[in-house]
């Protein structure tokens, strides 16, 4: 089974733009950086760097694993999938990520998580993001 997954590939390279954050935004259909899926921030300015924080695809997501509503369903591939109709808004799987990769939607008091889709990669003018296939076996 074939499944893609966004990944960061080079940390190294990001300026800190955000590029990757206003496109995931507005592939949501919004503007600005208030429901975004991927976060970018700085170490310290220019000479520390910046981090990206994005889903990693854990294949035993702790975020579904503390939902008491069932609301994150595995995703092909790794990481969860948003069961909207099923959320309470608890917050209980932003605090289980360990990377801090759960984003929150304060409008309607959800999780906001990456899809994996990629299409903020070809936003990312420095080649930090890629999309990668992995193949993975039927066990």
């Amino acid at each position: 089974m074939q499944t893609m997954r966004l990944e960061v590939v080079d940390p190294d390279r990001c300026v800190g733009c955000q590029s990757c954050m206003f496109a995931c935004a507005r592939r949501q259909g919004e503007a600005g950086l208030t429901k975004t899926c991927i976060g970018v921030r700085s170490l310290g300015g220019m000479t520390r760097g910046f981090m990206v924080t994005v889903c990693r695809a854990c294949p035993d997501p702790p975020c579904r694993r503390v939902c008491p509503a069932g609301a994150l369903e595995l995703r092909k591939g790794g990481g969860v999938k948003l069961n909207s109709a099923r959320c309470l808004g608890c917050g209980l799987c932003r605090e289980a990520c360990l990377l801090g990769a759960v984003f929150w939607d304060d409008e309607i008091n959800k999780p906001m998580i990456c899809l994996h889709c990629g299409y903020c990669v070809k936003f990312c003018p420095h080649g930090v993001l890629a999309l990668v296939k992995e193949e993975k076996e039927n066990a």
